[in-house]
């Protein structure tokens, strides 16, 4: 083994006090200031955890990176005999503090070097926080109307206040809709705190349980804030201390934009009175404008034959008449929507997108339903969207179909028709199962009794209507003991069922009716359409101006909610039925009421 090379002869001439007072007294300077920057960076609420975790390592390498230049200048000070006569000064150095001042300009050109890599780093963490991020406040009523609220504001950052922690714990027991999303929002809170094991008043990480969409920091109020607020708000009051909260932050972060989110509309009012930002949480809407609302048909322009006539195939299957069309038109087809062309003098086309590729698309002619001969139980289709929504519910390819559409539009009467010939003279299917929102209009008349179905009896006033019509239109004039007799068939086949009691149900070869789908929300419309089983087609039907469920706008009901994420699905299809038909009374009060 090689033995280590002996010590030079200037070296020989240092003592050992020289060489603790040279390493260990730079090394204590920098641990004691890199602790004092520390403690400042975890005082400091602004900063980012990001740039928290990621500001020592400069340091760290600042350090290391000085200790070489240092070395190499005790080198070039030894060759010369006045530093080596010097260990006094140095001793003296480490003792007193005003005499360590002498040694930075020594150590200057080295942090000099370092100090851009050093500074480049926060300013580019801090500055999407200060100039883009906003910090919303939350009010309680956003996390019990959705609990996964937190992760929908994708890069910013969220500030919960200590009275909404209160007053989400007080809504959390029962078995509603609000207690259930109450104990959700609970349990994610608990996961994000319990993900990382960083102070809450630095922030958490919303993406630290695998929520990809929120890049922001949940923030708690961990310390009491300081707010003035006018005299004629009460303190004890649970919304004013919200308030305070945003005001308070907002002092505290001039450059930042501080907004409050609440489905409250008066709070919303006062936070603008006082000056604060406030927003609805838009994040449920599926829509922002009802009129936006996908239709299901599409009109062709008057030149569409005469831009694409000759570039059409067409081929006979069956008793429909099929058309390939290209051209930019086919940007703004879906499958299953209906397209019409009516122009004065010419034939008209009544067709349904069956096939899109690339840039054609195939048209299939529709079977007229308005016709005699091709009456449903009776019932004949009298305008153009009754023909279109009665060949999407005779059609066994396709599964689910929501009707919307004014009062007396007919979307009732033909689903029955509908279910009732395939359950009865094609038995596709075994039997109806009828259900719809008890929601009711004016005030509650109490408990009902019977039985589930009794109990549903005077929700179905609407169904025992259009049984009575179908039946009289059965078999021409069968007499009393006829009409009995049809009454009884009907009605062993169809089944009344309360929306209460459909989880974990699975419908087998069923075709099912949800009525008055515009009182559901969404989490109550995924609930019911996944209890389709093999072989059950699901009816959803619905009138968007009569909504009776508070919280629920056009844009926010469950109707609105599945025919925008089922367009375009192969085996469902959609139509907005826009003309009454009951009377011309309801009609005339439908357009002035």
């Amino acid at each position: 083994m090689p033995l280590p090379p002996a010590p030079t002869r200037r070296g020989s001439q240092l003592s050992a006090g020289d060489f603790s007072a040279k390493t260990n007294t730079p090394s204590r300077a920098s641990a004691a200031a890199a602790r004092d920057e520390q403690d400042d960076d975890l005082l400091d609420l602004d900063t980012a955890p990001a740039a928290v975790a990621a500001s020592p390592a400069p340091r760290r390498g600042t350090q290391a990176a000085a200790a070489p230049k240092a070395s190499s200048r005790s080198k070039k000070a030894a060759a010369t005999p006045a530093p080596v006569q010097a260990p006094a000064p140095v001793a003296a150095s480490a003792k007193a503090p005003p005499a360590a001042k002498p040694a930075q300009p020594a150590r200057s050109p080295a942090v000099a070097e370092a100090s851009p890599v050093v500074a480049s780093k926060p300013a580019k963490a801090a500055k999407p926080r200060s100039d883009k991020a906003k910090l919303f406040v939350l009010d309680t009523n956003v996390l019990l109307h959705d609990p996964s609220s937190l992760f929908r504001f994708e890069e910013h950052d969220i500030y919960l206040p200590m009275i909404v922690l209160e007053e989400l714990d007080g809504h959390k027991k029962g078995m509603t809709e609000v207690a259930r999303n109450g104990r959700q929002a609970s349990r994610t809170l608990d996961a994000l705190v319990a993900s990382q094991e960083a102070h809450l008043a630095q922030g958490i990480r919303l993406d630290a349980t695998g929520q990809k969409g929120a890049s922001g920091c949940l923030f708690f109020q961990t310390e009491p804030l300081n707010y003035q607020l006018p005299e004629s708000l009460p303190q004890g009051k649970a919304d004013n201390q919200i308030l305070g909260v945003v005001e308070a932050l907002r002092q505290r972060h001039p450059d930042r934009p501080v907004v409050l989110v609440s489905k409250d509309i008066n709070m919303r009012v006062k936070a603008r009175a006082l000056g604060l930002e406030a927003e609805d949480y838009q994040n449920d809407k599926t829509l922002e404008d009802g009129d936006l609302l996908y239709t299901g048909m599409l009109q062709l322009p008057l030149d569409f034959w005469a831009k694409v006539g000759k570039k059409v195939e067409s081929w006979q299957s069956g008793a429909s008449t099929c058309y390939r069309i290209s051209g930019a038109i086919t940007q703004q087809l879906h499958i299953n929507q209906f397209v019409f062309y009516e122009a004065p003098g010419e034939n008209s086309l009544f067709a349904r997108v069956i096939e899109i590729r690339d840039k054609t698309a195939v048209l299939e002619t529709l079977k007229d339903y308005g016709h005699q001969k091709n009456n449903v139980w009776g019932v004949t289709t009298r305008n153009r969207e009754q023909n279109f929504a009665m060949n999407l519910l005779m059609d066994p390819d396709v599964d689910f179909v929501t009707l919307a559409g004014t009062a007396g539009t007919g979307k009732t009467l033909m689903a029955l028709a509908a279910g009732l010939n395939q359950v009865l003279d094609e038995r596709r299917y075994t039997e109806i199962i009828m259900t719809r929102a008890t929601v009711s209009v004016g005030e509650d008349i109490g408990f009902l009794p019977g039985t589930e179905e009794e109990k549903m009896g005077p929700w179905m006033g609407a169904l025992d209507d259009n049984l009575e019509f179908l039946a009289k239109g059965d078999g021409g004039n069968p007499g009393e003991w006829g009409r009995s007799a049809t009454n009884d068939l009907i009605r062993s086949r169809i089944k009344i069922k309360s929306m209460n009691f459909m989880r974990g149900r699975t419908f087998l070869n069923k075709y099912v009716i949800i009525d008055e789908a515009q009182n559901l929300t969404p989490k109550q419309m995924k609930t019911l359409i996944t209890r389709a089983g093999p072989g059950t087609k699901i009816i959803c039907m619905g009138n968007l101006a009569q909504i009776d469920t508070p919280y629920l706008t056009e844009g926010s009901s469950g109707l609105t909610y599945v025919v925008d994420r089922f367009k375009g699905w192969p085996h469902s299809g959609h139509i907005t039925l826009a003309r009454g038909e009951r009377s011309r009374l309801a009609d005339f009060a439908s357009d002035v009421l």
